[in-house]
């Protein structure tokens, strides 16, 4: 098949909520998959707080929220073509990150206290 003709095909499925092609549907079930993993960060930082009886943030939170905002930017920038979402997602992909690395820190801290 001519490469441009799946590119135009791939560019008007990306349109379409749910796409004719298994490549435009694995596109979306990916998106559904990134964006159930988002929001599972949300369920797990409840779960932790209900637990403690106190607003907590667990270390999962920062790691499903890194692995939420990469594949919703994959999703964003590879298959929806958004560059809005892909900027807010790529940013807040920063921010998980340096957040990890605070909590590393601190681990490291209480490590060589003891």
């Amino acid at each position: 098949m001519n490469p441009l003709l799946v590119i135009a095909q791939n560019a008007a499925q990306r349109a379409e909520w749910w796409p004719d092609s298994w490549f435009g549907r694995s596109w979306v079930l990916f998106g559904f998959a990134a964006q159930a993993v988002f929001t599972a960060r949300f369920l797990v930082q409840w779960i932790a707080s209900e637990k403690r009886g106190k607003s907590h943030v667990p270390v999962a939170f920062w790691y499903l929220s890194l692995v939420g905002a990469a594949m919703l930017f994959t999703y964003a920038a590879f298959w929806k073509h958004d560059p809005v979402v892909s900027v807010g997602q790529a940013t807040g992909g920063f921010i998980y990150v340096r957040n990890l690395m605070l909590l590393q820190k601190e681990r490291r801290r209480s490590a060589d206290k003891q």
